[in-house]
């Protein structure tokens, strides 16, 4: 099995080990999605999410890790969008520039308050390369860690899968779809700031966050 869609450069630039990762990559989101999609369509949405990290990763050692798990997240917002996948549970996504800061913190909050009843997502406008190390460090401090999270792009299906829309200082680069519920959180950007500039916003996004459970139906 090949996947024709990633581009040559691309491919000749990984070692071997790392063509047979994305091959037993495709070969696990094909066994968890038997039923709902073919190898086509996995082989699709895992090349493309793939070549979303190729080009800007300074490290290529983890990127057919990121591509599956990128790939598994928009393969579930797809189920969702096509009705395959009716659990009831409200879907948010944090969205803010560099998907590094703000919609990381957003999301690890969320995350910890809902447990699994309810799926939140986060994404960028323009991905940076690596999560805020300050913003690691101030949600370490409440007991929250998000180093397993990643940098990563919004897409058309997670938007279209979501209920409730936050945004956060991405402007005309976020994405408006009809029917959603948004809301635009302005808060500053922690790139750059000190630590404790930092614990400020992630306070801020603390309150907002609980504010916004409070008002899903869960």
């Amino acid at each position: 099995m090949t996947l024709h869609t990633v581009s040559e450069r691309t491919w000749e630039s990984l070692h071997a080990d790392k063509e047979l990762a994305l091959k037993q990559a495709a070969a696990r989101l094909a066994d968890e999605f038997t039923g709902l999609y073919g190898p086509e369509t996995i082989e699709r949405f895992l090349a493309s999410s793939f070549d979303q990290f190729a080009d800007r990763a300074k490290v290529t050692k983890f990127l057919p890790m990121l591509a599956e798990r990128f790939a598994r997240q928009r393969l579930h917002a797809l189920a969702r969008v096509e009705g395959f996948h009716t659990d009831g549970k409200p879907v948010v996504l944090f969205l803010c520039t560099h998907n590094a800061g703000r919609s990381q913190m957003a999301l690890g909050f969320f995350q910890a308050l809902t447990g699994d009843k309810a799926v939140a997502w986060s994404g960028g406008s323009e991905p940076g390369l690596e999560i805020n190390p300050t913003a690691l460090t101030a949600m370490a401090e409440r007991g929250i860690d998000i180093t397993h999270e990643f940098p990563k792009p919004w897409t058309d299906e997670t938007v279209r899968a979501a209920d409730v829309v936050i945004t956060m200082g991405c402007g005309d680069a976020c994405p408006i779809f009809p029917g959603k519920r948004y809301e635009s959180w302005e808060l500053d950007d922690p790139h750059g700031q000190d630590l404790d500039t930092v614990r400020r916003i992630r306070d801020d996004l603390e309150r907002r966050v609980r504010t916004l459970i409070s008002s899903i139906d869960l």
